[in-house]
């Protein structure tokens, strides 16, 4: 079959969603109601459900009054029970995948179930919508035309008890359906290649002669891809490798710290960028219109959605609202109740609400990622787009950074201590400093209150690291490629102090 025939009658199947996203924008909060009732008659017989009578549940009220909010560290019990073999623990069908994930701020892994209804419902279900609104706000799309060049976990699939884990990336290729395997590129063999460095050699291999019309990945690891691609060929923009690319679709990490690179390498006005946010427990949301910063909420994936309010998170007056009592512009911890038995769990992300007619969001951090030892608040959202400023006054690009206090001593003040690592560094680090410690003041009210006249802060402290030092570490803590991310901001110096431990002596220019 001719490939435009392809295209058109993918797209056409493709685009035919719209009208059940539709749906769900125009009654969100009943299609959310009707959602949870599914989930608690599902489960209602499982051992969890007989525990917290989900039979006798009728409304939401009852569900936040009796099933208690929980963490990792308060199902895991349930999970190493389904992991040994039980079943019919948290959910009713086989949980026979887990994906692994050991995080960003804690090295013991974790375990995340995930059910044929999740894979099928839920992972797969984004997919498809993701081509579905980026091919209905762009009709004249040729992507079928060629494939699209994936990038994503590096560790193979393990068997222990008959249950298997690995990157939720892997469990994704090694379920995915043949039609999605025959457009993409690399090979499901390459894709699940376990060493980082054969495996990008032998992307690079397999890709560049390949009709590759876009890309899926984690932006930072992308960039490092797409490097060793342009080296390869001696080329000097992914163009005249690849001349009929025309969409990047990314999620992971944010995109503001590496869109000028992309713009680089990409030099195509009409070239598309599409978000998406997912996470081993779901697939959450997904940018629903060109060149936008918001990604909408995407509510029949079998997952409930609450939130927390980041000025009570944590705290003896911590409230934990549904989705129709969110207000826009404020943070909010995420708590999910997915198709995979995952009750009232807390996934670590903070959102906050641009739009909720429809319900619209921006990722701004991780709740164990940010920086309020000085009551500053500061999200990892602010240090991107302080970033991004001060990279477009200098012409500087950053590859990779993270941020820790520097604790009060005495009469000494508090400050932010920043490891950068430039891809090309500004001319002047110390304009480059005050740029950046003035751009986060004019993001954050908190920041820039406590640094007024250097009440509380002093200004902030810039180490440039030297190069792959951000590499180097990943590679220490056997974190390279994939999902894997530097944390950006933390509220303890542990992660500083071992990237500053690391540098090579006489290749750090410190305490700017």
């Amino acid at each position: 079959m001719a490939l435009p025939i392809i295209n058109s009658i993918a797209s056409w199947i493709l685009k035919k969603r719209i009208h059940q996203i539709e749906l769900f924008m125009k009654y969100p909060n009943e299609v959310q109601e009707e959602l949870l009732h599914n989930l608690l008659n599902t489960a209602q017989y499982t051992l969890i459900g007989i525990k917290y009578d989900f039979e006798s549940i009728t409304n939401y009220a009852t569900f936040a009054e009796r099933v208690p909010v929980s963490s990792y560290e308060d199902v895991e019990p349930l999970i190493e029970q389904t992991r040994t073999g039980e079943q019919n623990v948290f959910w009713p069908t086989q949980i026979k995948w887990f994906a692994k994930s050991s995080g960003t701020t804690n090295a013991k892994s974790k375990f995340i179930p995930v059910s044929h209804e999740a894979l099928e419902d839920c992972h797969y279900a984004g997919s498809k919508d993701l081509l579905c609104l980026y091919l209905n706000n762009n009709e004249d799309s040729q992507m079928f035309t060629g494939k699209s060049l994936r990038l994503g976990g590096s560790k193979q699939l393990y068997e222990d008890n008959n249950t298997f884990f690995g990157d939720l990336s892997a469990i994704l290729i090694d379920n995915m359906p043949f039609w999605a395997e025959m457009s993409s590129t690399p090979s499901n063999k390459v894709s699940l290649m376990g060493e980082w460095e054969s495996k990008l050699a032998a992307i690079v291999q397999e890709t560049i002669h390949e009709n590759v019309t876009s890309f899926a990945g984690v932006p930072s690891w992308m960039m490092v891809l797409l490097n060793r691609v342009m080296e390869e060929t001696g080329k000097t923009n992914l163009l005249e490798i690849w001349p009929n690319l025309e969409v990047y679709f990314h999620g992971g990490v944010s995109f503001e710290p590496y869109r000028e690179q992309y713009k680089k390498i990409l030099p195509k006005s009409d070239f598309q960028y599409y978000e998406i946010y997912n996470a081993s427990e779901g697939f959450f949301a997904i940018q629903d219109s060109n060149d936008s910063d918001e990604l909408l909420l995407m509510l029949d994936y079998g997952i409930f959605y609450e939130f927390i309010p980041m000025d009570s998170f944590g705290t003896p007056n911590q409230k934990v609202i549904p989705l129709a009592e969110v207000v826009k512009d404020k943070n909010y911890a995420v708590v999910i109740t997915t198709n995979s038995g995952l009750w009232r769990y807390m996934i670590g992300d903070t959102v906050r609400f641009t739009s909720i007619n429809p319900y619209r969001i921006k990722v701004t951090g991780r709740t164990k990622h940010h920086i309020n030892v000085f009551g500053e608040e500061l999200m990892v959202e602010n240090t991107d787009k302080a970033l991004a400023k001060a990279c477009k006054a200098t012409g500087a690009e950053v590859l990779d950074y993270t941020v820790a206090p520097v604790f009060m001593k005495g009469r000494e003040k508090g400050a932010h201590e920043w490891i950068i690592e430039f891809k090309n560094a500004p001319q002047n680090t110390e304009e480059f400093r005050q740029l950046l410690d003035e751009a986060l003041q004019s993001v954050n009210s908190d920041y820039e209150a406590k640094r007024y006249n250097n009440m509380t802060l002093n200004p902030l402290v810039l180490n440039v690291a030297r190069p792959k030092l951000f590499y180097d570490w990943l590679k220490e803590n056997d974190k390279l490629g994939g999902q894997h991310k530097i944390p950006r901001l933390s509220n303890e110096r542990r992660y500083l102090e071992e990237l500053k431990a690391m540098q090579s002596e006489g290749s750090f220019t410190e305490g700017v």
